[in-house]
């Protein structure tokens, strides 16, 4: 299950339990309307509750950031779990973002928006 909020240019996602398709379908809805209004987003992707993903999820993610890799400007992704950290590098290589991973929420939206480097 997910949580979105999307305000401007800003998509914050919070994964709670296990993250579907159906959530990512949802969650790329969002940025194609930020992309259509504000011609580039920011993300909040908070998987600090999420328990597992489906193999569906990574290879959407994928195929998504590929189609979009010149549409993202900041990626902030905030976890404590390795694994978690490492597909985040990971993602770097599909998309012409900023990635940054994170321990907190707030410190992360303060990057987003521009008030740390």
């Amino acid at each position: 299950m997910i949580a979105i909020s999307s305000e401007k240019n800003l998509v914050s996602v919070s994964v709670i339990g296990e993250f579907t398709l159906a959530d990512y379908k949802d969650f790329e809805q969002h940025v194609l309307h930020g992309l259509e209004f504000e011609g580039g987003v920011n993300v909040l992707l908070d998987l600090r509750d999420m328990v597992r993903y489906t193999l569906d999820v990574a290879w959407e993610e994928i195929k998504f950031s590929r189609e979009h890799r010149y549409d993202f400007r900041k990626i902030a992704v905030v976890t404590s779990d390795e694994w978690m950290v490492w597909l985040a590098w990971l993602n770097r290589l599909f998309v012409d973002a900023e990635v940054q991973v994170f321990d907190e929420p707030g410190i992360a939206l303060e990057w987003l928006v521009g008030n740390i480097e």
